[in-house]
């Protein structure tokens, strides 16, 4: 591997990091935070320190990334994003563990939302306005915004792209894939200005506007409030949250597409129409559900049903109520809607839903070969016909999604854990989701878990962000062979 370029690369999203500290610096001497400004300019001043000289060092370094370069350095990028983005935390002094810091920035990062913070409200503002631009940076990308910026260092940016991207494949949208990073970015700024705005006339203050736009669009579920969501009373706000998280869900290619007027594509798009027919139908459930004595209205019933089973679908993580409290159906829904997440090129989380169409539809061909062995049958999406690579890669990743599970409910029950607890931990940290149930219901923590649980699902965190394969091929031995 050219460990020289990696390490360039790595220091230039350091350095990108670095930069965006500047806007909770600037919250904090706007509030008047003067204790925190230390804790953003420590990190930034080391950063710019080290990331200097050795871009001054290594100036003459050009050169293309390989494959396995691409994998190493996803990796490590997040490791490294999350490190430096755990500082603020532990110098400020507001979260001394390191550890606990290290998960709450991973959170972030990672658009999880699982939170360590028992008393968020008590935090200083400009920290918890850090906590959710880390979701904001996390959610598109800081790599595909690193791929924006590589050709100034003459890297070449596709094989970073493949890595970190999250769905099954990459669709460039320009010849040059530093454009197609650009073109994704100016999308999702818009869109934070829209809902920013939006979430402004509906009555919130510029500070909670933003904070909850990041925690949106980047389907992260951070929130200054204890209550989250909840803690509006709005309907709108609620409604308008509602819109831009499945809006968030939806692959960001298409957007752009539909800027450029190609409807037709959109209209065929299957993992559209599933995307949407999946969150139709379990609100709808969920509404008839809650409509039987728990809201007084069917109106008020479709609300809460649609936002959380937006929230849920896309593992963005708010909450407008505590529906560990709901009836066991409802519950149920949400815990399937848990297995699905967003669609593949959003910045949600989750297996997501091409993939679950895919093997749904590889099942039922299975079954029309026991039917008629010597048939030729093939599973189209959108029209088009999917390759059998992309199928076998489809039913790995299953695979290794549920071992993962598996894996991790194991692990979180070594702390003494029940089974829902250890179990839905592990979907909503492996899916990016956040909250679940049991002990780390909608209106609980992670505070509880012991140091070792939180280090291993800070891990998981990042392998499920990641795509399981990025991470994981590290691990294998032919990774490693010349």
């Amino acid at each position: 591997m050219n460990l020289v370029l990696v390490a360039k690369v790595v220091l230039v999203l350091l350095l990108v990091i670095a930069a965006f500290m500047v806007a909770p610096l600037l919250v904090a001497i706007i509030y008047g935070e003067t204790a925190m400004i230390s804790a953003f300019l420590i990190p930034m001043a080391g950063v710019m320190l080290v990331a200097g000289l050795y871009l001054l060092l290594t100036r003459g370094v050009r050169g293309s990334l390989s494959t396995k370069d691409g994998f190493f350095l996803v990796t490590m990028s997040w490791l490294f994003a999350a490190g430096v983005g755990a500082l603020p935390f532990t110098i400020s002094g507001w979260v001394p563990s390191y550890a606990d810091a290290f998960f709450e920035t991973m959170s972030g990062f990672t658009t999880t939302g699982a939170t360590i913070l028992t008393d968020i409200e008590s935090l200083p503002d400009s920290l918890l306005f850090w906590r959710s631009l880390t979701h904001w940076l996390g959610g598109m990308g800081i790599i595909v915004l690193t791929v924006a910026i590589l050709p100034l260092l003459g890297v070449g940016g596709y094989q970073i792209m493949k890595a970190e991207a999250p769905g099954p494949s990459v669709d460039r949208l320009t010849p040059k894939i530093t454009q197609t990073a650009k073109i994704l970015w100016f999308i999702y700024l818009g869109l934070t200005v829209l809902e920013t705005v939006l979430l402004m006339l509906g009555g919130l203050s510029l500070y909670d506007a933003l904070t909850h736009t990041f925690g949106t669009l980047a389907t992260g579920g951070f929130s200054p409030k204890a209550a989250s969501v909840g803690h509006y009373s709005s309907p709108f706000v609620q409604w308008v949250i509602t819109a831009f998280m499945m809006g968030a869900g939806i692959n960001f290619i298409l957007y752009y597409r539909l800027l450029m007027g190609e409807f037709r594509l959109i209209r065929q798009n299957t993992e559209v129409k599933a995307y949407l027919g999946i969150f139709l139908v379990a609100t709808l459930i969920i509404a008839l559900v809650l409509n039987r004595g728990y809201y007084a209205t069917f109106g008020e019933s479709l609300r809460y049903a649609g936002f959380q089973a937006a929230s849920i679908l896309t593992t963005t993580g708010y909450a407008t109520a505590d529906f560990a409290l709901w009836p066991a159906l409802a519950q149920g829904i949400l815990f399937a809607l848990m297995f699905i997440g967003g669609s593949a090129g959003s910045t949600g989380g989750g297996i997501k839903v091409v993939r679950i169409v895919t093997i749904i539809k590889q099942g039922f061909n299975e079954m029309r070969y026991l039917i008629h062995p010597r048939g030729v049958f093939s599973i189209r999406l959108s029209g088009s016909p999917v390759r059998k690579d992309v199928v076998y890669s489809i039913t790995g990743f299953a695979f290794l999604y549920i071992f993962l599970l598996v894996v991790t409910a194991v692990v979180v029950s070594t702390g003494g854990h029940d089974l829902l607890t250890s179990m839905t931990t592990a979907l909503a940290t492996l899916g990016n989701i956040g909250p679940g149930f049991g002990r780390i219901g909608p209106v609980e923590n992670y505070a509880f878990f012991q140091d070792y649980i939180k280090w291993f699902l800070s891990f998981i965190m990042m392998v499920g962000r990641l795509e399981i394969y990025t991470v994981l091929v590290l691990i294998t031995p032919a990774f490693w062979k010349r």
